[in-house]
């Protein structure tokens, strides 16, 4: 028996019970490998009942995680929410039950019940209600790490596809904080765990990295922002006595084109829009959002809760599967 990955439910309310829904209901089909939910069985019940999915739940429990599961149902370890009928509706005391999923998927991927972690997307506003303190899901996938190993670890979000690879070096902040936050200590430690991660999780050997600079033209040598010239550019010269196969700073407005993507594994950004709005662009269904930098593998689908779609039958599994493929993925190169 293969060690399946988690999956965390995400947002009840939202269309990640959808997608799980509509990943197991295809799972043959698309040939994904096994898959342990972390999430309430009785809103996935009700959610395929909307969804007209005949749905088969096994509930596991702590003790039960780890033993032999029936196959031809979904394999549920079952927290319940606070109201699981919920269908678009934020209930505030949902929180916890997202938190706790989350909490318990990284155990078990960290104890090596689980081979890898999938989440599905979470409400964030609606988990600061429930004493959430994190800006998202990538700074306390990080948090959680340190606090099962003891060992300190920086998460670094990649937005990947077959189009493009974009890492931005600061995430979950106003725009307004990135120059006095960005430093160039920051710029080499993402761009450091980067390049490891595509070597040993992606199979580049060689990788090639473009790195984006803050201000328009990248600064123009100090006439439009000094962020630039004075912390971008000797970090990288810096990386580049290391040996890294690395250009830049660029002007952000001309690297993301066919015949600029095609000189570049990634494309290292400054702030969360820089990185996330050309791989959005481009590849919007099929993203995925990886964090390296973490003992264990992670991704997710690169899009949000989505409410208005929640239970209609319109929301598009494709980013979830791709997430569930490139993690799966990334396990086996990681093992070659």
């Amino acid at each position: 028996m293969t060690t399946p990955l988690a999956l965390t439910m995400g947002e009840p309310a939202g269309i990640g019970p959808d997608l799980v829904i509509a990943a197991w209901q295809h799972r043959e089909r698309l040939q994904l490998p096994e898959l342990i939910v972390f999430g309430c069985a009785q809103t996935l019940t009700l959610r395929a009942k909307m969804l007209g999915v005949s749905l088969s739940i096994t509930r596991l429990g702590p003790d039960t995680i780890a033993q032999s599961r029936p196959s031809g149902m979904l394999q549920v370890v079952d927290i319940p929410a606070a109201e699981p009928d919920c269908c678009g509706t934020l209930i505030p005391g949902n929180g916890t039950a997202v938190i706790a999923s989350i909490d318990q998927a990284v155990a078990a991927t960290i104890n090596g019940i689980c081979a890898g972690l999938v989440t599905c997307p979470i409400h964030k506003k609606n988990l600061y209600e429930a004493g959430f303190s994190y800006p998202g899901h990538t700074e306390y996938l990080g948090f959680l790490a340190t606090q099962h190993t003891g060992q300190p670890y920086t998460p670094v979000m990649l937005i990947a596809s077959e189009l493009l690879r974009t890492v931005p070096v600061t995430i979950h902040i106003p725009l307004s904080e990135v120059p006095m936050q960005l430093t160039s200590e920051m710029i080499k430690t993402t761009i450091r765990i980067c390049h490891a991660e595509l070597k040993s999780r992606f199979g580049i050997s060689q990788p090639r990295l473009a790195v984006a600079g803050l201000n328009p033209h990248a600064g123009e040598n100090g006439s439009i922002g000094l962020e630039d010239r004075d912390i971008i550019a000797p970090a990288l010269q810096e990386l580049r006595a290391e040996g890294f196969d690395i250009t830049g700073p660029l002007p952000a407005d001309t690297m993301f084109h066919p015949r600029a993507r095609s000189n570049y594994d990634v494309a290292i950004c400054m702030y969360h829009d820089q990185a996330l709005i050309p791989a959005k662009t481009l590849a919007f269904d099929e993203g995925v959002n990886v964090t390296l930098g973490l003992p264990f593998v992670r991704t997710s689908p690169d899009h949000g809760t989505a409410l208005d779609l929640a239970g209609k039958g319109s929301a598009r599994p494709d980013s979830l599967i791709c997430a569930i493929r490139m993690a799966n993925d990334m396990i086996s190169a990681g093992r070659a």
